[in-house]
């Protein structure tokens, strides 16, 4: 039986990254990927993912320097980027490109499925999968010193190693269609914009968007409303808004979390990251930063306990993680959970977001990924806004 220090479950950011930063600090790595897959994600990554990933330009297939804004009765707020831009990359080619970053570093690369996890918890758990290259139904088993779970939303590695903690994911539920993009630029479409729709009927408790990847366009939905008509939601938006005739490449859909889970280890010998711990953004739904900022927080965490041998330091990563991005989770839960209730209160958080302050603010805590303190008048204005707003002294 083969043998690893870290076996990674998922080859997506946050294990394909995992995977790297293990392999180049010396580790013997298998990175488990069944591939084939791709998320349904709107591709955005900030300039901070770009530099600290050192992510190439090629991978880049949009620029973005505008988010549009749509409020319930179609009222528009063209909010700018500021200096630079919001890169755009398209799911397939740009996580093949961080599993092959993470090969040429030293990671062992299994193109398979996960099938169980045993003997979790021992201290020397075993990975059973299947090869993409073997008979059919035929398990490898290898064995490891620790087990990142970076294998998504409803992640397997979690449910067997820890199903308590498993029970508490609390999902959005995307789909997205990905359509070849206009010739020209359109109103309702702009090659270098983001369009975000705060309409109930496309979304009713979160939002709809046409989002550009160059020469593709992902036209997408998301609900925590089970039953909801999410394809007949991308219709209407389609149809309304004079993309229908487009031609659709490809459609998609899968959950997504909107939570951190409450713990990430089991104690002894297995770790979560990426969304399988739970760490896409509550309001934006933005996932691929927080992925791949998990995936490196979790081979750091790994890494100090097999040089150490002191499997605890695995509940560092959650801490690490939550210590620089949990209050910016908090404000955007607490965001999401007000303002994207009723289309009322949407026609509402579409006004405050034509402020000059709401907008550098917004895109300042975006680029820097972290919530901008060094402006208190800024803030103080905004909160008295806010006041106006939620009492309805101030009219939408």
């Amino acid at each position: 039986m083969e043998r690893y220090d870290v076996v990674v479950v998922g080859g997506g950011p946050a294990g394909a990254t995992a995977a790297c930063d293990l392999a180049t600090k010396g580790h013997r790595v298998l990175l488990l990927d069944r591939q084939g897959r791709v998320k349904p994600c709107g591709g955005a990554v900030p300039p901070r993912l770009i530099q600290e990933f050192e992510i190439p330009d090629h991978l880049i297939v949009a620029k973005v320097d505008t988010a549009r804004i749509l409020s319930p009765t179609g009222k528009k707020v063209d909010i700018p980027v500021g200096d630079g831009f919001v890169g755009m990359v398209d799911r397939g080619p740009f996580d093949e490109w961080l599993r092959e970053r993470a090969e040429s570093r030293g990671a062992v690369r299994m193109r398979g499925s996960f099938v169980a996890l045993e003997d979790a918890g021992t201290g020397s758990p075993t990975v059973v999968y299947t090869s993409n290259g073997s008979r059919s139904g035929e398990h490898v088993r290898v064995k490891a010193r620790y087990v990142i779970g970076a294998d998504g939303a409803l992640s397997q590695v979690a449910r067997q190693a820890m199903p308590e903690v498993a029970k508490e994911a609390r999902y959005v539920f995307a789909y997205h269609e990905i359509v070849r993009s206009p010739d020209e630029p359109m109103e309702t479409f702009g090659p270098a914009r983001c369009d975000v729709y705060y309409q109930g009927d496309l979304s009713p408790d979160f939002y709809a968007w046409v989002f550009p990847h160059g020469a593709t366009t992902s036209i997408g939905t998301g609900t925590e409303q089970r039953g909801f008509d999410m394809r007949g939601a991308i219709d209407t938006l389609r149809k309304t808004h004079g993309l229908a005739e487009l031609e659709t490449i490809k459609k998609e859909g899968a959950p997504i979390p909107m939570r951190p889970l409450s713990r990430w280890d089991n104690g002894k010998d297995v770790l979560l990251a990426g969304d399988a711990a739970g760490v896409v953004a509550p309001s934006s739904g933005e996932g691929i930063f927080y992925a791949m900022t998990g995936g490196r927080v979790a081979a750091e965490a790994v890494h100090q306990a097999l040089l150490s041998g002191n499997p605890a330091r695995l509940r560092t990563a959650r801490r690490r993680f939550l210590r620089t991005h949990g209050m910016v989770f908090t404000v955007l839960d607490i965001m999401q959970r007000f303002w994207y209730t009723t289309d009322n209160r949407r026609e509402r958080f579409v006004a405050i977001c034509r402020d000059k302050d709401v907008q550098e603010l917004t895109f300042e805590g975006y680029m820097h990924k972290e919530l901008v303190k060094a402006r208190p008048m800024a803030h103080a204005r905004i909160f008295f806004k806010n006041i106006g707003h939620l009492t309805g002294l101030v009219s939408p």
